[in-house]
This record gives structure tokens, sequence and C-alpha cells, in this order.
């Protein structure tokens, strides 16, 4: 296994520990396990500062114009690209991820090596620009981290960040809008230029049909739409995607958690001089974080008055006398019940009778009914087997919020965030897809599918889960025709409720 370059100096050091961070991260989604992704990170990383050095040993060396050049950090993560096409080329492949081999092996890899007019708008736009600007964008757009950070790493002034970061969008708008004027196209696209460029400078404007149309069917004028429309939330991706290749809304996804992480997610963020940050944004997490404890006090209270014995009408309630444990369906029981659908004569049988505690006066199972007695047997609409409690249906052990994060004309990237109610040293969770959705590729978990249904399996480094916590993770799929949302969500095979 390769040396890690040395640094050269305090600055570069600091400067290591961050892009290896990142270097590693997206070598793990490469790769097949962590021995290899480990190796990968370290030639790729060893590779990468060797370009970065020789590229700046030039520019000092020589005269006019600089050469067009990545920032550092995505200058490292083409590098993993490169060292996994090489590994591929020399027979390592097997210690890849295999839908990144198909991707090596495909004509979209091909275009990030391929024809400098040919390569997608926004490395070329990224590569056009001024180090110091196209860092700044990349650390704040890509990596995600606070804007504050950024200006202090950049060196510039913090309360003007957040204006020198919207003139690095621009500016990295119009290089990308050049790159896609010089871009050899067909006579239908070059028909779109001047719309696409009026369409996109506008949150308001609508996109009219037939540019639509064009821009579900044409790959170029679709990445360079990405680019060029600043508004809407969509920059982060193009860039993730545009420069690195396969992987690239993984990786996204990977340090946006990272970020949050490192902040401390639901806890006030000491800024980077020392001072907790906006009174208003603290007093309204006070006050979020004040009605979720209500609501989880509200609910435990729930739970428990669903747990009590119910009814009103039976003999322990009225009496104080001790709890009949006598089947339902036994000698001397009321004639109604035993009479009605509900009982199943097999369940006197087979002995399987009222769970302990429960009043012989209610149907094992049933609802709890909006009056005050018990429910007659002609009452029941969904009776259950004799002897089957419900708790566990009233209250579930896990609960899934399913989000749609993205979506194109083939596929899309989609979070899974399940909360459980018991601790966890390990988790399971399966779901079923109505309409052939397959999953192509998953993060913060280990993805099998058979057929419809998926099955998510915990990382080592995520499979602990406390109670009333959730887990995470999320993937990208394709869909054809239709893309509904998945059902039958469970967690270690037991049921949960979709939010």
């Amino acid at each position: 296994m390769p040396d890690l370059p040395t640094p050269q100096d305090a600055a570069e050091a600091a400067l290591f520990s961050e892009c290896w961070d990142a270097v590693l991260s997206y070598a793990d989604l490469c790769t097949s396990g962590s021995t290899a992704a480990n190796q990968l990170a370290r030639e790729a990383f060893a590779l990468g500062i060797r370009e970065a050095r020789a590229a700046e040993e030039s520019t000092r060396h020589g005269a006019g114009r600089r050469a067009s050049r990545l920032p550092r950090i995505p200058l490292l993560l083409t590098a993993v690209r490169t060292t996994a096409a090489a590994w591929e080329a020399v027979g390592q492949g097997h210690k890849l991820d295999p839908d990144l081999r198909l991707w090596l092996n495909s004509g979209k890899a091909a275009r990030y090596t391929g024809p400098p007019l040919r390569r997608p708008i926004a490395l070329r736009g990224l590569r056009d620009m001024q180090e110091p600007d196209a860092a700044l964008l990349w650390l704040a757009e890509v990596e995600a981290l606070p804007l504050r950070a950024v200006a202090r790493r950049q060196g510039l002034d913090p309360a003007a960040a957040m204006e020198e970061l919207n003139q690095v969008r621009g500016l990295f708008r119009d290089r990308c809008h050049r790159n896609h004027l010089d871009t050899p196209m067909d006579a239908e696209c070059r028909s779109y230029v001047r719309l696409l460029d009026a369409v996109t400078r506008s949150p308001v404007a609508e996109t009219p049909e037939d540019l639509s149309r064009h821009l579900a069917t044409c790959v170029e004028c679709a990445e360079a739409a990405a680019c060029l429309r600043l508004h809407g939330g969509g920059l982060p991706a193009a860039l993730a995607q545009g420069v690195i290749g396969w992987g690239g809304l993984a990786y996204l996804e990977r340090r946006r958690r990272a970020a949050e992480v490192r902040m401390g997610a639901g806890r006030p963020v000491p800024d980077p001089d020392g001072e907790w940050g906006d009174p208003a944004a603290n007093k309204a997490r006070t006050l979020r974080n004040g009605l979720l404890v209500a609501a989880v006090l509200v609910s435990a209270l729930a739970l428990a008055v669903s747990l009590m014995p119910f009814g009103e009408s039976d003999d322990s309630a009225q009496g104080g006398l001790p709890t009949d444990s006598t089947p339902v369906a036994g000698a001397g029981s009321p004639a109604g019940p035993s009479a009605g659908p509900g009982t199943s004569p097999s369940s006197t049988d087979t002995g399987t009778g009222t769970p302990s505690g429960t009043p012989s006066g209610t149907p094992s199972g049933s609802a709890k009914p909006s009056g005050g007695g018990t429910p007659s047997a002609t009452t029941r609409t969904d009776p259950e087997p004799q002897g089957t409690s419900s708790s566990t249906e009233r209250t579930a052990a896990c609960e899934v919020v399913y989000d749609l994060v993205n979506q194109w004309p083939d596929g899309f990237q989609a979070t899974v965030t399940v909360t459980t109610a018991e601790a966890l040293d390990s988790w399971r969770v399966a779901w079923s897809f109505r309409d052939g959705q397959r999953v192509d590729q998953m993060w913060d978990a280990a993805v099998a599918q058979d057929g419809p249904r998926v099955t998510a399996s915990a990382a080592d480094y995520n499979k602990d889960v406390p109670a009333a916590g959730s887990l995470s993770f999320g993937f990208l799929a394709s869909w054809q025709n239709k893309n509904t949302a998945p059902y039958a969500f469970s967690l270690n095979g037991k049921a949960c409720t979709l939010s």
C-alpha cells in the first residue's frame, strides 16, 4: 500500500486532513470493502497530490494565463475515479463496486476523459474559474460546510461571505453558459440555447412544454440547465455529478450527513468566533425541542391508557373481583359472544383463551368501544381469533419516513428514515416496490433485492440505535412508466407504519 505524501508545511498539513476525509468517503463508495477503500484512497490521494503540486510548480515557473485546474478536493476526487479506472484496466476490478465497473466500461465514463468540449458542463465551468472562487463554491455547495467556516478557511470577511458566494455562483453560471455555447451540438439543441438561458435566469419563469420534452431526452442540455439554474437547490447535485461522475449524488448525501455530525445536529452550534448563533434561532430551536418533548409525553400517556384493561361493565371493574381466566367460549360464558361470528370453536378446543389481565367479558383483541360497555359480537366488523392481542398493532414498533429527494426520466434518489421504539444492536429494513423499480446504489446500508422486495442491512458504523432513536440511509434507483412510493416496510421482520 503506497505511503501518503508528506505535507510541505503546516498549511498543507491542515489541508491534507480535510481532503483525506473527502477522498476516503468517496473511495468507500467505489469499493466493495473497507480494506479496498483504504487502498484506493491512498493511491488516489498520492496521485492527486502529485498532480496538484506539478500544476502549481508549472504555474510558478511559467508565464501567461494559468492552466485550467480544479481546486484541491474535487481534483483528488477525480483522482479516485482515475485510479479506479486503472484498477479495472489491470485486472483489479473485483475490488470495485459492481455498478462502478459497469459505469467505467460505458460511454458515460468516457465523457470525463474524452475531448474537452464533450466533457460535462459543470466540470468545464469549475475548471475555468480562479481556484479560490472554485474552492469557495465547492466547499459551500458540495461539502456543505457552514458559510462562516468556509469564509474563515478562504480568508474572507464572514460578514460579506454570502455576497461573495452569490457572486461566485453567478460567475460559475457565466462559465457554464459559455462552455455550453462552445459545445458541438445539433441543430435542435442549438435552437434551444437562448430559450434555456432565459428560462433558467428567472426563478418564476415556466419551462415551455417543447423545451421540457427536449431536456427529458438530451443529456447535455439537461446538464447545462442544472448548472445554469442557480435557484431551486439543484446546484450541489449538478456540481457533484458533473465533476465526480459515478456516485456523485451518494457522495453529496454523505458529505451533508458528515457536516451535520460535525456541527452536532439538533444542538445550537458555536460560530467560529466562539459565540453562540442567532438568539432568535436558538429560541425557536428550544421551542421546537419543548414541543417534541411534550409530544413524546402525550404519546407515552396514550400508550399507557391503551394498554390498560378496558370496558366499564366487567366484573373486576365494578366489584374488584379477581380476573376470570376462563376461556371466552368456555362453560359459564355469556351466550352472545360465543354465538357470534367473532368466536372460533377451535379456540376453545385448543385451549387458547383470554390473556392474563384481560377481563373475561371483553373479547380478546377487539378495539376499545366508543361507549362504556363491552362490544357485542354483532358490532365487530373485523373479528380476530380468540386469544390474539392487538396491542402491538395499536402501537407499531417502528415508523418510516420515505422521502423522494430527486427524480429524473429514468431514475430517482430517495432516503428512508426509521424511528424505532426499541433499542437495536443491528437492523434490517425491508420494503416492496409496486412498479418494478430497481435499486442501483445505496449508502449507509448494504442492499439486496429479490424481485420487488428490497432489504437494507446495517453497516458496521450505524448498527446500534437507541430506544426512540432513528436510523437512515439513502439510495439511487431506476424506474419506468411509474414511480409510486414503496409499501410494506418492516424493521427486523416487524411491520412499520409509513408516515
